[in-house]
This record gives C-alpha cells, sequence and structure tokens, in this order.
C-alpha cells in the first residue's frame, strides 16, 4: 500500500521572499507517531509544506492521503483533499481543527478522526485493508501504552534546526478558556503519560545532545516528570520544555530538570493583567509572583521563553508598553507574545459568539497575529499596532542590552545577548540557512549556548528557592 502523509503549511511558511525559522524548527513527530503502525511491506512518504515545495500532479498517486490539519492551514488542506480525492484517492483528515469542526472537515474527507489517534487509526488501517472503513472515528480511550516506534527514518531531519523533538505526554491537566487542546482532548482522559521507561528508550535512540520537548506541560504530572528527569541525569543532554508558572515554583522539580539538562523552560505568563487570569479561567498563574519566578529559573541555572496574550478584555491600549518594560525588566531571554484569538471548539470561542464580537471565519487569519472579534478595551487596529510594537520594541538592541543588565554576571549578560539576538536579529542569516538546507548545520550553535546555562551554585538556587516557594 502506497501511503503519503501531509502536513500543509501556511502562506507564509512558503513564501518566496522570506521564511521565517520557526517554521523549520520541528518536524511532523504526530504523522511519523502514526506511520509506525504501517507495515514493513508499505510505501510510507511524510511531506512537511513547511520546509519542501510539493505539487501533488508530480508523484504517482497513492493509495492513501492522510493529512493534519490545524485552522491556519484548513484551506490548504481542503485544497489537497480536494484535489485527491477527484482522482479517487482515499483521503483521512484529522488534527485540532478537523476536532473542532468535524462537520466542516467531512466535506473533503472520506473519513475523518476526531481527538488523539493512537486508539483509532489501528483500528481505521485494519478496516481500510479490507475496504470497510467508517466515515468518522472518535478517540475515546486514551493511553500511550505499547506504542510501536515513531518513524523517525521518514522525517528529512537536515530540513529541521531542532530534529530530536519528542512527546512524553499528551494533553495537559489545566483547561484554560482559550486553549485550542481542549476541545482537541474532549470525550476522554485530557491528560496521561508514556511509561518512563518508555520515554527514556525513545530518549536514547536519539543522536546528538539537543532535545526539545513539545508537550504542552512537561512538568504537568510531577511524579512521572520527577522520574523522568532522574533517568536522564547522567546522559549528557541538554533540552528545552514547557511549563506553567506553579509547576515551576514547586520544591525540586526545577532543579531536577536543570540537573538533567533542561537549558530553557517556556512559561505561560499570558498577561501581566491579574483580573484576566480570572476572564481565561488560568487558575494556575492567579496570585503567583511573576518576578519569583523567572528569578528562580534564572537561577537553577536556565533561560526562560516568556509567553503573552494580548487582547482580553481587561486589556487596555497601555498593555503593549507594560508587558514588554516588565519582560526586559526580569531579564527574560526571549518572548512570545500573541493577540488572543477564539479559536473553534474552545470555551472563548462559545463566549465571544454568543456576545455576536466574532469578526469573520476566515481561518487563514486566525493565527494569533490578527484581530478576529471585538475586543472590549481598545479597537481592533490598537490591538494589531500593540502587539507589533511589542515584538519590535522587547527585540531592540537597546532592550535586548537592558534585559542582558538584570543578570548579575558578565558571563550571563553575554549568554543572554548571543541567545536573545540570534533569534531576532539574524533572521535574513536563518533564511538563507532554510533555503540552502543548511539549517541543521546551525544545531551546534545551539547547543553550545543552550550548554552554558546550567552552571549555577546549587547552594544559591536552593536558598532562592526557599525564598519563593510560598510566593
Amino acid at each position: 500500500m502506497r501511503v503519503l502523509m501531509i502536513l500543509p503549511a501556511l502562506t507564509e511558511a512558503t513564501s518566496p521572499l522570506f521564511r521565517p525559522i520557526k517554521y523549520s524548527l520541528f518536524p511532523p513527530l504526530g504523522l511519523a507517531t502514526l506511520a509506525g503502525y504501517l507495515g514493513d511491506d508499505d510505501d510510507v512518504r511524510i511531506v512537511d509544506e513547511h520546509v519542501e515545495r510539493f505539487d501533488p500532479s508530480d508523484d504517482p498517486l497513492p493509495d492513501l492521503v492522510v493529512i493534519q490539519v490545524y485552522i491556519t492551514s484548513a484551506r490548504r488542506s481542503y485544497e489537497l483533499a480536494d484535489w485527491y480525492r477527484r482522482r479517487g484517492v482515499f483521503v483521512a483528515l484529522g488534527g485540532l481543527h478537523v476536532t473542532s469542526l468535524p462537520d466542516e472537515a467531512a466535506e473533503h474527507a472520506d473519513v475523518i478522526f476526531t481527538g488523539p489517534g493512537e486508539d483509532t487509526w489501528p483500528v481505521f488501517l485494519a478496516d481500510f485493508r479490507r475496504k470497510a472503513a467508517l466515515r468518522r472515528y472518535d478517540s475515546e480511550k486514551r493511553t500511550l501504552e505499547g506504542l510501536p516506534p515513531i518513524r523517525r527514518d521518514l522525517i528529512q531531519r537536515h530540513r529541521y534546526l531542532v530534529p530530536n523533538s519528542i512527546v512524553v505526554t499528551r494533553g495537559c491537566p489545566h483547561h484554560c478558556d482559550f486553549c485550542y487542546k481542549d476541545a482537541f482532548f474532549e470525550g476522554g482522559r485530557s491528560f496521561y503519560t508514556q511509561a518512563v521507561d518508555a520515554a527514556l528508550a525513545e530518549i536514547e535512540r536519539l543522536p546528538g545532545r539537543h532535545l526539545y520537548f513539545l508537550d504542552d506541560h512537561l512538568f504537568g504530572n510531577a511524579r512521572f516528570a520527577r522520574a523522568l528527569f532522574e533517568g536522564m541525569r547522567g546522559m549528557g543532554r541538554v533540552f528545552q520544555g514547557a511549563s506553567t508558572v506553579d509547576a515551576l515554583l514547586k520544591p525540586d522539580l526545577l532543579e531536577l530538570a536543570v540537573e538533567a539538562g533542561l537549558r530553557s523552560v517556556f512559561v505561560g505568563f499570558e498577561t501581566v493583567n491579574a483580573e484576566g487570569l480570572g476572564e481565561q479561567r488560568k487558575r494556575q498563574n492567579v496570585g503567583r509572583d511573576y518576578s519569583a519566578v523567572v528569578r528562580r529559573v534564572h537561577d537553577a541555572g536556565a533561560m526562560v521563553n516568556a509567553s503573552f496574550v494580548f487582547g482580553l478584555d481587561a486589556d487596555g491600549p497601555d498593555v503593549f508598553d507594560r508587558t514588554v518594560a516588565w519582560a526586559v525588566g526580569q531579564g527574560v531571554e526571549t518572548a512570545t507574545f500573541h493577540i488572543m484569538t477564539p479559536y473553534p471548539g474552545t470555551g472563548l470561542f462559545r463566549r465571544i459568539e454568543g456576545e455576536g464580537r466574532i469578526r469573520h471565519r476566515d481561518w487563514d487569519l486566525y493565527d494569533t497575529r490578527h484581530v478576529v472579534y471585538e475586543p472590549r478595551g481598545m479597537t481592533a487596529a490598537q490591538l494589531e499596532a500593540g502587539y507589533w510594537r511589542a515584538y519590535r520594541d522587547f527585540y531592540r538592541w537597546g532592550n535586548l542590552w537592558r534585559g542582558a543588565a538584570a543578570h548579575s554576571s558578565a558571563g550571563d549578560r553575554l549568554r543572554h545577548l548571543a541567545y536573545a539576538g540570534g533569534w531576532k536579529k539574524f533572521e535574513r542569516v536563518w533564511d538563507a540557512l532554510i533555503r540552502t538546507r543548511q539549517v541543521l548545520h546551525a544545531l551546534p550553535l545551539l547547543e553550545s549556548a543552550l550548554s552554558a546555562f546550567g552552571t549555577r551554585a546549587p547552594e544559591k538556587a536552593a536558598n532562592r528557592a526557599d525564598a519563593t516557594i510560598g510566593a
């Protein structure tokens, strides 16, 4: 059986003028995971349009096309699906957008999948081989036990800066109103983990030193996280991952992660407006001292990648400057900004739609960079302009220097400048590396930058942790 798996790209990722590095960071791990269920005699190919140009007419028609659909790639996904179906090819659609709007997706597919695919995909394959496939498969049994090895041989490693991406949990224990993933895991367990031994075995199979955990909340199950970090000590890895502010304040967990190789943590601070946290059910952030979180991460020896959302009902036009000033003053190394986006299937979408504030359903623009609803505390034009200004201001050389100055040692200040400046001040270099398929050659630089962290004196980190645990 010839199987083609496609991750369609956003228009920006295929631009002939400029291609941001963020689209060449991670390979399509979800598709490679599903490919593990196919047989040795199956001919399987994975296409990631973010890193390669793809014309379906250039290849022989497959027996089965599998397309992973995100909201901002829905238009392209349906275009490809319709092209193949017109030629008699069986098309399967799955992913976040399909789960959120199954009826819309079903118009372009022979079969759709809602929720995670580990339980439904092997059932479908058996049905498909005997020509008895259903029109829809809904995930209900949630487990990561007995997964086949991920087909990393199908991934073109040289096209990605971070080919060693890995996921050892699914979902998140928290339920924020704006989170796209909540709809994806509806109908079953919303957070579950691999067996620790299986996760460690997958890590052992990955070459090189650097790892990036794509888990929504790597620290979400403290018992699992502790066992994972204990098992990783001595492996010589450096890795990046995501956590919530409350988990970073738990005793010893952060320190264990740093000992295992954590060098950068993505933290969803979301907003500097306390009233906005309750609005979005971001309860894990309520009452937390954000400054204590940043200090604790820095004292442990890791960097902070802070994430913020603009456009909450509590936000006014001053929120952009206040957010940037706070992040720069704390010495946050990198920051990611978003315009609040009400994704279909979320509590936020239902509320905003019920209030008549959804402006349109052009899914191409639901990319957290465009305003797709009517804000309350400012105009849509003010919100978009403030979003772009926040990015420009945070990554100005003057603010990068001020952020670096917040660190106590010369080495920390230099590392701050090198890492933060490397991402945003050399985008044309990244573009050239992507176009010449040399992006993987920059990985040693990333590993070196990350390896320079994690050198704090344990007693200093412990003393700071004792002082901030109750914050």
